[in-house]
């Protein structure tokens, strides 16, 4: 039974029905004939984007071997496909199937080229879009509707392209999804060029679960709370205050509390002071410091490439931005609208470190949309909506951004990618960017469909002006949503979409009403960073604990309960000088600058000075290079090196003995051992000793032929603990 149910071999549409057959039995993919070379010389576009050259190779190359207009059933695509002479990829499907009956037809019809009006696809639907399914259920039949731009709308469920994003499904060529083990998963659905996502969700029956009612604090908690009633999962309790306390110092302002804030906030009793303690943290100045360290990460502020002054006078600007409350949109307007000299200017160094219009395209779309159009450069997206013309329409927007090196005193005359010495940003008249497809300059337009096809962009008018105005507009579809989700990702450790620059139909947010929310309320308060993070923080979400129960404790992405993560290598840096009381030097700033408040890199070249223990520290424990304008290059993975720089690095143990340190401030005013290990505690696990850790850490002193020792061991051990080195 064919597809539509069409009678007549004329009703079979290439772009339609045949295209659709070479995606669904893979014959276009990359590792079939969509190879950018093909297979045993025969090629087809990757995924069906070039449906006229589709149709020249199946009807025209080799002198048309492939089909015969005469005898249908032995055109070689049939026999091919159908296993009936040898066929490297295998058989593809059956002689009674759908896939051979629409081939078998077009080709009986002559393997016509469609006509130019015929219609095309213009939305995609699939049913169910979102559905939990409770044990015993292991099963969903998804149906695939596409409407045509004739106001046709068919079932398309047998053609259509199912791709899961993770094992917990599988899913047969009827849409039959099949339950493998229990958990989320979504599944892109593909139609010809338009693609869908279905999220399912297969949950655990736990028999005589009730929703137990939890205090919602914010509009945050009731979406999560939603779907974790969806989900038969119930929440964590609400944290400590001393696991609170030390979780908003590190996530808003990357320092850990003193002990004497640490005892002033304990001893507090007043019902809202955790509400004031998150509004005290935003107005210190280590906000801006905290903050601007995550922007300078994803701009690739580091000494080669934007040398020394280039890396200061960026990380001032940003800071500077922050600590003054610029809106985030209007912080995006002008490093993307940025040019003149990198050092009186300095968000024109935004182009300094993004040298062709490719990878100002590229950095502008991932930092600020949350998209990652890379794969586009060579080919259609494989996982989104986006196309080779919209990569080059929106490198358009880039290429006339000119250099003037006003003096490069670089030290390494072979090595082309380092600078030193003042550039000017500028703006040519001309210049443009070639799509290698249709071998024409790309007219500059903005991602976004429907968005984009009423935003004109006038000849006449700056081109980084407009692309930066549209970036800062209130209904852009894409910044407030990545905006928000990046700002979720540092608070909460994990995106609602992750990774959090990979906005895409296959990778759709684990809560949409949730992000959807977030995003209207940054838009609603004028893009204010300081905002988003305190609403969040003061969500009943932010402050869960991370002690699972029964019903959360296999859940990694939905927010049931805190995620416990490492101390990211400035903050722990940070924490061991504060707890110890010892500053640290790096190469080129006064003894005493926190690892925090670092502009760049590194200010010196390895060969020429090397590095000081605490910034093979910083390495170690994986600060990013910076060079790439994105999060996943700093590396949260534990190493057998993070492992010996705690146990006996050369930093560590110079902390702890230095007769400079808290250890020997605590001697010399005579502090008795219950009073140091007190603050021991305080300073670095914020929180008061057990009776029974302060009766053995006293006894253990008091034990020790060297009072001083085993204080440094006693040290020694807070700092090697897992209570100190995880945000929990």
């Amino acid at each position: 039974m064919l597809l539509h149910g069409r009678a007549g071999a004329d009703d079979v549409n290439f772009r339609n029905d045949v295209m659709a057959v070479l995606s669904k039995a893979g014959c276009n993919s990359r590792a079939c004939h969509g190879n950018a070379n093909g297979k045993a010389g025969f090629r087809l576009s990757l995924r069906g984007e070039d449906p006229a050259f589709d149709f020249m190779s199946l009807t025209r190359d080799t002198f048309g071997r492939r089909i015969d207009r005469t005898q249908p059933a032995e055109s070689l695509i049939l026999r091919k496909a159908t296993g009936s002479v040898p066929h490297e990829g295998g058989r593809r499907f059956a002689i009674d199937s759908t896939e051979y009956a629409i081939l078998s037809r077009w080709i009986e019809s002559g393997a016509r080229v469609d006509r130019d009006d015929a219609p095309r696809v213009t939305r995609l639907e699939v049913t169910p879009a979102d559905q939990v399914l409770v044990e015993p259920a292991g099963a969903v039949a998804l149906r695939v509707m596409a409407t045509f731009s004739d106001g046709d709308a068919r079932d398309v469920t047998r053609l259509a392209c199912y791709e899961p994003a993770s094992q917990v499904v599988s899913v047969g060529a009827d849409g039959t999804v099949q339950r493998q083990q229990l958990g989320e998963t979504s599944v892109l659905v593909r139609y010809l060029n338009a693609q869908v996502t279905a999220r399912l969700a297969f949950v655990p029956a736990r028999p005589g679960f009730e929703w137990r009612d939890v205090p919602e604090v914010n509009f945050i908690d009731t979406h999560v709370f939603v779907k974790l009633r969806t989900l038969r999962a119930q929440p964590s309790e609400v944290c400590s205050d001393s696991v609170l306390l030390r979780r908003a110092f590190l996530d808003a302002i990357g320092v850990l509390p003193t002990a004497d804030e640490t005892r002033r906030f304990l001893a507090d009793v007043r019902p809202d002071k955790r509400t004031r303690l998150i509004d005290e943290l935003l107005a210190r100045p280590e906000f801006a410091d905290f903050w601007a360290l995550k922007w300078s990460d994803l701009l690739r502020s580091e000494e080669k490439t934007l040398d020394r002054k280039g890396v200061q006078a960026l990380h001032r600007w940003v800071r500077q931005s922050i600590a003054d409350g610029k809106p985030l949109n209007e912080f995006a307007r002008e490093l993307v609208a940025a040019r003149g000299s990198t050092y009186s200017n300095p968000a024109a160094n935004y182009y300094r470190a993004n040298r062709s219009p490719q990878v100002r395209a590229e950095t502008t779309a991932q930092v600020f949309l949350g998209l990652r159009l890379g794969c586009a450069k060579c080919h259609n997206h494989p996982f989104d909506q986006w196309t080779m013309n919209d990569y080059y329409s929106l490198s358009s927007f880039f290429a006339r951004v000119q250099y003037k090196i006003v003096d490069n005193d670089r030290k390494d005359r072979l090595d082309q990618h380092e600078f030193d010495g003042e550039q000017i940003v500028w703006m040519d008249r001309e210049g443009e960017v070639e799509n290698p497809r249709t071998g024409e300059p790309a007219t500059a337009r903005i991602l976004g469909g429907d968005f984009a096809s009423r935003m004109e962009i006038g000849a006449d008018r700056d081109r980084l002006e407009q692309l930066a105005d549209w970036i800062a507009r209130s209904d852009n579809p894409f910044f407030a949503r990545t905006q928000v989700n990046r700002i979720w990702f540092h608070l909460l450790g994990r995106g609602i979409v992750e990774p959090i620059d990979d906005f895409r139909a296959s990778n759709p947010p684990v809560n949409p009403a949730l992000l959807d929310a977030l995003a209207a309320d940054f838009v609603a308060h004028g893009f204010d960073l300081r905002h988003a993070v305190r609403t969040i923080m003061q969500s009943r979400t932010y402050q869960l604990s991370a002690t699972p129960n029964d019903t959360n404790r296999d859940d990694e992405i939905n927010f049931s309960r805190a995620i416990v993560r490492p101390l990211k290598a400035e903050v722990l840096l940070d924490a061991y000088t504060q707890v110890t009381g010892v500053p640290v030097k790096f190469n080129g700033y006064p003894l005493g600058l926190r690892a925090g408040s670092l502009p760049g890199v590194r200010t010196t070249r390895r060969r020429e000075s090397p590095p000081t223990p605490a910034e093979d520290f910083l390495k170690t424990f994986g600060k990013p290079e910076r060079l790439l304008a994105c999060e996943c290059e700093r590396s949260a993975d534990t190493t057998l090196g993070q492992a010996f720089q705690l146990i006996s690095g050369e930093l560590a143990n110079e902390m702890l003995t230095d007769t400079t340190n808290r250890i020997s401030q605590f001697l010399a005013e005579s502090k008795t051992d219950r009073a140091v290990i007190d603050d021991f505690y305080h300073s670095a696990l914020s929180r008061s000793p057990s009776d029974a850790e302060l009766a053995a850490a006293a006894d253990f002193i008091a034990k020790s032929p060297s009072r001083r020792a085993a204080m440094e061991d006693l040290l020694w051990g807070l700092l090697n603990s897992k209570e100190f080195l995880l945000r929990r």
